[in-house]
């Protein structure tokens, strides 16, 4: 039974070793989204969000409920959050000296305040956020790769003066 406790741990560790599943529980960790939202955010081929959704599921990471011809996801279990927190955290703090592309990475741990994704308008935190952006020197924060490349290609549409 020990040596079964670390096989399952393995089995759900691979199942969370891809950086586009890990974001997709990051972007359900404080609501439930549907199939084409979770597209839209992440910006992927449906066949390629199945594939992780599936991965997902099989491992009991997400759960799905159907309504209408829509399906909605959840987390399955809220430590699944947590436990990317705290992974995130160990990282921070690991790498607080190395020289990043985006340096805001190394500041998130004093970052608190609520902003919202200007795309999708998801509810985040600088620490939350999978991506933080400098536009016209005011950071903005994404919940996802989709949102922030919508958010690139034209910025303007998204920022009210």
């Amino acid at each position: 039974m020990y040596q079964e406790t670390f096989n399952l741990q393995a089995e759900l560790l691979k199942a969370l070793s891809h950086p586009k599943r890990l974001e997709i529980i990051h972007l359900l960790r404080n609501q439930t989204l549907s199939v084409s939202q979770i597209q839209q955010m992440l910006d992927l081929p449906q066949a390629n969000l199945s594939q992780h959704l599936a991965v997902l599921r099989e491992n009991e990471v997400v759960a799905s409920t159907k309504e209408g011809k829509q399906i909605f996801y959840k987390l399955a279990h809220k430590n699944f959050i947590k436990a990317s927190d705290l992974i995130r955290q160990v990282l921070i703090e690991r790498y607080h000296d190395y020289p990043m592309v985006d340096e805001l990475t190394l500041k998130m741990k004093d970052l608190v305040p609520v902003v919202h994704d200007l795309v999708c308008k998801m509810r985040l935190s600088p620490k939350t956020a999978s991506y933080a952006y400098k536009y016209q020197n005011k950071n903005y924060y994404f919940c996802a790769s989709g949102c922030l490349s919508k958010f690139k290609k034209n910025p303007k549409k998204f920022i009210k003066n």
